[in-house]
């Protein structure tokens, strides 16, 4: 008989989940610092990630050490975010942690503590312990409005609240594929927005851009990706869906409002890649570091202006490529100088970080770019401005990861 008896880590780990059912939101974090101290940790911080995603911003809470916000990229909770791995920094009096709270692949947060030392036994432990912190606070976090206040560093308009509300994680990562993305202005976005879903073998994604600003954008994006999607889980075909997002836009906001729009579906176990694209910007290639080349192909009306049916492209990815969607508010800003932004200042920048290698895998590779792409348009965010890179990595997709 295999032995059932409750081990150490697997009382504490247990404990916390069989508490955390039924425990309001506004004690999961004197919970959460009550369970550290069990093995000996001390001034708990959970850092979440603020919506311009340049912060990880402490959550405040009973037990928690609240201080001040820290970098990512430029501090050791911004590290660990980043590359979704613990950070360990020695101090006078321990060991500093900071391990990254993990939703699936997206990341919630970091949650940080202090240990006099650190073995093997307490990495594995501390791991394991803020894989399930991430699970309830992604849990709770439906229940209150306490952690989007937190994330906030400036007031949010409407439109923005709608977008942010209608987005999927903002990264995903599987061993075959990986998507992440980036939106910006953060806390004025409206009319872009994109979506993704891994159903079996079939990647589906579509990104989006609604004419217009404001609450009237925000509204016609929420109209599209519900639509888009309501197509996508009844199981018809890129051309059908573009014909129901195209009726649906048309029906409801009449003949003067459109969207453009790039629906893709991508076989993540061969890399043939498949799209329509209605009215956008032509994403580009990525390969060996580097833009290969625009995935140009032909294009039909946005959706909303009766296009007719529309032609379906197609290209093998190799192993290791990238595909990068982007807004036209990426290459139609102007600079401090009036100069157009452009495709081709797009592409330098976008050669520049591959070559960078911009440490910490899809998660970084999103962020950076975005935010190399508002530095190079001299900070300057006038229309709405998006990005997402898929991955395609290959192989298998039937397989368990197995555990260390």
């Amino acid at each position: 008989m295999a032995d059932r008896s409750e081990g150490f880590g697997e009382r504490l780990l247990g404990v916390l989940l069989d508490r955390a059912h039924e425990m309001p939101p506004q004690l999961i974090a004197p919970m959460i610092a009550e369970e550290v101290a069990r093995i000996g940790g001390r001034d708990v911080s959970i850092l979440l990630q603020d919506y311009a995603q340049e912060l990880l911003v402490p959550l405040p809470g009973r037990g928690l050490a609240v201080g001040e916000p820290e970098g990512i990229g430029d501090s050791p909770a911004g590290t660990a975010f980043l590359r979704a791995a613990p950070v360990e920094v020695p101090q006078a009096d321990g060991v500093r942690m900071y391990l990254p709270l993990l939703d699936g692949s997206d990341e919630v947060g970091v949650m940080a503590l202090t240990l006099e030392s650190v073995d093997d036994d307490d990495r594995r432990l501390l791991r394991r312990l803020a894989g399930l912190v991430a699970d309830m606070l992604v849990t709770k976090h439906a229940y209150t409005d306490r952690f989007f206040q937190a994330r906030r560093r400036e007031p949010m308009s409407v439109a923005a609240e709608m977008q942010w509300s209608l987005l999927p994680p903002l990264t995903m990562s599987v061993p075959q594929v990986a998507v992440s993305g980036a939106v910006e202005p953060a806390y004025n976005i409206a009319g872009d927005s994109f979506d993704y879903t891994l159903n079996d073998n079939t990647l589906h994604v579509a990104v989006i851009d609604a004419m217009g600003h404001g609450l009237d954008a925000a509204t016609m994006a929420t109209v599209a990706v519900g639509a888009y999607r309501h197509a996508r889980r009844v199981g018809i075909g890129l051309a059908e869906m573009y014909a129901f997002m195209d009726r649906a836009i048309a029906e409801q906001f009449g003949p003067e409002h459109f969207v453009t729009a790039q629906m893709m579906d991508l076989d993540v176990t061969t890399g043939r890649l498949q799209w329509v694209n209605a009215g956008h910007p032509a994403p580009l290639l990525i390969r060996n570091h580097e833009v290969a080349r625009q995935l140009e192909s032909p294009t039909t009306l946005p959706v909303g202006l009766g296009g007719e049916h529309p032609p379906i492209s197609e290209h093998q990815l190799q192993r290791g490529d990238r595909v990068l969607c982007y807004t036209d508010g990426v290459i139609e800003e102007r600079d401090a100088e009036g100069e157009l932004f452009g495709e081709e200042r797009l592409i330098r920048c976008v050669n520049a970080i591959e070559r960078a290698g911009a440490d910490g895998g899809m998660r970084a590779g999103a962020l950076w770019l975005s935010r190399t792409l508002k530095r190079e348009r001299g900070g300057r965010t006038s229309d709405d401005a998006t990005v997402l890179l898929i991955e395609w990595r290959g192989g298998a997709a039937d397989h368990l990861i197995p555990l260390e």
